[in-house]
């Protein structure tokens, strides 16, 4: 039994008497089992109301930093924005710093101009290069906790990563296009934004392996560094169409769907199957109109929320904080959430 508070305190709570209580806490025979349970959890909410009287009003300024698509960019944007309100009686103050396309040594001097400047948090989406861990590892000895966000920085000192399994999201993407095509030999286009992000090649990586494993018939064809960018991705689509027949698929890890399906089409093409990777309003759009089978879709308002609580723990805001990470959905034309429908 917790020692933090006086009896008197918790057997207020309880609705026991001091007595009772005394006995409870300090083990002492003759207390029936529901009573034992009724001082326990008064001291559980003597506990909560601590630690929200403790960061009642607390400010926290955090920095999101991304190397992202903006479709995927605005996404994380808008769910910090509904997030944080919910995160009283804290109060969060949010700065962006968010890029589609910035080499590695741009993004050390964000995250060093931040370490300079002042911060409670980072949340980070950025390459997995040395130069950037190194950066991460300067915010941290700073005092300054870094949490990443959809892709991991696993050699660097940051605090946590937030997002899905992305191996297991390409074992999924796996499963579904094997079950589409079941014996049909053939290829699959995978799509990467760039090979510097960790999480697109453990997606990647789990693909293959599924493949090989469970589908022995399908290929791979990669193409990557188009940086989820139309314009890039669909010249590298297109070129990989021409130079193979037998791709009749993708599975999109880094985005550009419409360049994707633009290339199938001008190549004369059915693409038979496609998977995708988050929901946004271009994929809800391919969703409706069935030119793409399934989205692998997972709840960013949860992985921000993570974050923060993470920044909060660091700074001794928050007890602790359970590191789960986010379940990934399939989504299909018939599951879309009702704010995606219309």
């Amino acid at each position: 039994m917790s020692r933090d508070f006086l009896i008197k305190e918790i057997a207020v709570q309880a609705g026991l008497s001091a007595a009772t209580v005394d006995r409870v806490v300090n083990g002492r025979p003759g207390v029936r089992t529901l009573t034992q349970q009724r001082v326990a959890e008064a001291i559980k909410a003597l506990e909560t109301q601590s630690r929200q009287r403790a960061i009642t009003g607390r400010k926290f300024i955090i920095d999101l930093v991304m190397e992202a698509p903006l479709r995927f960019t605005n996404e994380v944007r808008s769910a910090l924005e509904a997030e944080l309100p919910t995160l009283e009686p804290a109060v969060f103050r949010s700065r962006f710093h968010l890029w589609e396309v910035l080499p590695a040594a741009a993004i050390v001097q964000a995250l060093d101009r931040i370490r300079e400047t002042g911060s409670h948090g980072v949340i980070l989406k950025a390459p997995d290069v040395p130069e950037v861990a190194a950066a991460v590892d300067r915010l941290e000895q700073a005092g300054i906790p870094v949490v990443t966000i959809a892709t991991d920085l696993p050699h660097s000192r940051r605090r946590a990563y937030v997002g899905i399994d992305n191996r297991a999201a390409g074992e999924t993407a796996a499963y579904l296009i094997g079950a589409w095509l079941g014996t049909l030999r053939a290829r699959i286009l995978v799509t990467l934004s760039s090979s510097r992000f960790r999480g697109e090649e453990e997606r990647e990586a789990g693909f293959r392996q599924a493949l090989r494993r469970h589908h022995p018939n399908i290929g791979i064809v990669e193409i990557s560094e188009g940086h989820g960018m139309d314009r890039e991705t669909v010249a590298l689509a297109r070129r990989a169409l021409m130079e193979d027949r037998t791709i009749v698929g993708a599975y999109s890890i880094g985005g550009g769907n419409t360049a994707v399906l633009a290339a199938f089409a001008e190549a004369s093409r059915v693409c038979m199957v496609f998977v995708a990777h988050d929901l946004d309003a271009d994929n809800a759009r391919l969703l409706r109109e069935g030119r793409i089978r399934a989205v692998l879709h997972h709840d960013l308002r949860q992985d921000i929320r993570t974050a923060c609580r993470h920044i909060m723990h660091a700074h001794g805001a928050l007890r602790d904080v359970a590191a789960t990470l986010s379940a990934v959905q399939v989504i299909t034309p018939f599951n879309l959430p009702p704010t995606l429908e219309l």
